[in-house]
């Protein structure tokens, strides 16, 4: 074979790969399925913090790190015999756009849980991190997957808690936001998808896989279209759960009860013991109740200054249980 034959083998795509698509439609499912429960507790026919405890955080955790894992493993499949700067720039802008717009679609929608490092933030962020790691051997990504994953329990610190600086995921206080996904730890998954991708890619073991999917796998047409679904999944959802209200309304439900438990359920998440959780929760509604903030902040009817307070009001009562 002459060169000029062997260059053009080397750099000639070799297909889709329709497995990856069929797995992100599966994850993409799952994530909706998630959603979905966590829509029906927003509008009162779940108990309050039912999608962020026990098994359900557990599923969400799950999802978010399959997401993260597919992306990892997608990036070096991309980019491994060089990064190609315009298709790499077009997907990250594609990707932070729609982060941005969520971030303003909820700071506007529900300002107390505003949504300012959710997957999305976490896809864009990890995906630049990654590119440190192309052309480094697999077990030292493999090893710095490691380091991302135990990172948060050895280096917490209250220098984290402001929300500027929260996103690193080094925070003692959870920030409130429906949906957190910060750097550490699940900057992990997205590294073992990536040294996963550099050990099974050089080897040829994705050859087999090297072919588009047929026309009737639907959960391979979300994969193609994982950005879009995930933009209009939620509408969808929330809008059928809000037509269901006016058919079956839920029953009324105790607003401080609902703030406890969500505000307990999202702090033991952040791996705090239930104790001290339950201390944080009470003084921060004692202080939000005294303040005429709790009622506001439960109908999202926050001003500017006040959100600015919510988050002071976190950090004093952190620091008074420490």
């Amino acid at each position: 074979m002459s060169d000029v034959s062997a260059n053009a083998t080397m750099t000639q795509p070799k297909g889709r790969i329709g497995a990856l698509d069929t797995l992100r439609g599966i994850a993409l499912l799952a994530m909706a399925s998630y959603h979905f429960t966590w829509d029906l507790e927003m509008f009162a026919y779940l108990e309050p913090g039912t999608a962020t405890q026990g098994w359900w955080r557990i599923y969400a955790r799950a999802i978010a790190s399959s997401f993260l894992f597919l992306a990892g493993f997608s990036l070096y499949l991309a980019h491994r015999r060089g990064i190609n700067w315009p298709s790499f720039g077009k997907r990250f802008a594609m990707v932070a756009g729609a982060a941005l717009l969520i971030s303003v679609a909820t700071y506007f929608a529900v300002p107390d849980g505003w949504i300012f490092f959710g997957i999305l933030h976490n896809i864009a962020a990890a995906s630049l991190i990654g590119l440190l790691f192309l052309r480094l051997p697999f077990f030292i990504t493999l090893g710095c997957a490691a380091l991302a994953l135990i990172a948060p329990q050895y280096l917490s610190s209250g220098a984290f808690n402001p929300v500027w600086l929260s996103w690193i995921g080094l925070s003692t206080v959870p920030p409130r936001s429906n949906d957190y996904v910060p750097v550490l730890p699940f900057l992990a998954p997205f590294l073992l998808g990536l040294a996963t991708s550099q050990f099974v890619t050089p080897r040829g073991w994705l050859d087999r896989f090297r072919k588009p999917s047929g026309r009737g796998n639907v959960l391979a047409l979300f994969g193609r279209h994982s950005l879009l679904f995930y933009l209009v999944h939620q509408p969808i959802l929330i809008g059928i759960v809000y037509l269901a209200t006016l058919i079956a309304p839920p029953p009324p439900i105790d607003q401080v009860e609902a703030y406890k438990k969500s505000c307990e359920a999202s702090c033991i998440q952040q791996q705090n013991g239930v104790e001290l959780c339950q201390a944080f929760c009470g003084c921060t509604l004692e202080t939000l109740q005294a303040e005429n903030l709790f009622d506001p902040m439960m109908a999202n009817a926050l001003a500017a200054q006040q959100q600015s307070r919510i988050g002071e009001i976190a950090a004093q009562c952190s620091a008074s249980l420490q």
